[in-house]
C-alpha cells in the first residue's frame, strides 16, 4: 500500500464523547486512538480531541473524536462543540447508577445542539468491574431501544466490547 499523509483521507467524521465526569470518556478516546490506558487520568477541562484513520472498502476514514468535559461548569462551553458532529458516544459508568440516570439529560442536550440525523450510541463503560455493577445490561438496552440509539458495553481498561 502506498504511503498516505496524515491529512490524506476520503471521509472525515466528527464524533463527540459525552457523559458525566469520571465515566471514562478520556480513556475510551486514548484506547481507541493510541491503544493506551491511564489509571491516573485527570478530568478533562473544556474539550480535547484526537484522530484515528481506518480503512473501510479501500476508503480512508478519518475519525475526529472530541472528548468533552463532564462537569456542569463546562456545559456552556462544550455544547458548542457538538455542532457538525455526525456521531456521538453517550458514555455512562456501569458501576455508578447516577451516571446512567443522567444519560437522559445528556441525550436531550445532544439532540438540542446537533443535527437530527446524528448517530448516537449509548456506551456502558467499566464493564470489567463486574462485582461493582449498578446498572443492568437489560435496563441499558431498554433505554437505548426506547430512545432509538445503538448500545454496547465495553471496558477501556481491558480494551474490549462486552
Amino acid at each position: 500500500m502506498a504511503y498516505r499523509a496524515d491529512d490524506d483521507y476520503d471521509y472525515l467524521f466528527k464524533v463527540v464523547l459525552i457523559g458525566d465526569s469520571g465515566v471514562g470518556k478520556s480513556n475510551l478516546l486514548s484506547r481507541f486512538t493510541r491503544n493506551e490506558f491511564s489509571l491516573e487520568s485527570k478530568s478533562t477541562i473544556g474539550v480535547e480531541f484526537a484522530t484515528r484513520s481506518i480503512t473501510v472498502d479501500d476508503k480512508v476514514i478519518k475519525a475526529q473524536i472530541w472528548d468533552t468535559a463532564g462537569q456542569e461548569r463546562y456545559r456552556a462551553i462544550t455544547s458548542a462543540y457538538y455542532r457538525g458532529a455526525v456521531g456521538a458516544l453517550l458514555v455512562y459508568d456501569v458501576t455508578r447508577h447516577v451516571t446512567f440516570e443522567n444519560v437522559e439529560r445528556w441525550l436531550k442536550e445532544l439532540r438540542d445542539h446537533t443535527d437530527a440525523n446524528i448517530v448516537i450510541m449509548l456506551v456502558g463503560n467499566k464493564a470489567d468491574l463486574r462485582h461493582l455493577r449498578a446498572v443492568s445490561t437489560e435496563d441499558s438496552k431498554a433505554f437505548a431501544e426506547r430512545e432509538s440509539t445503538y448500545f454496547m458495553e465495553t471496558s477501556a481498561l481491558e480494551s474490549n466490547k462486552c
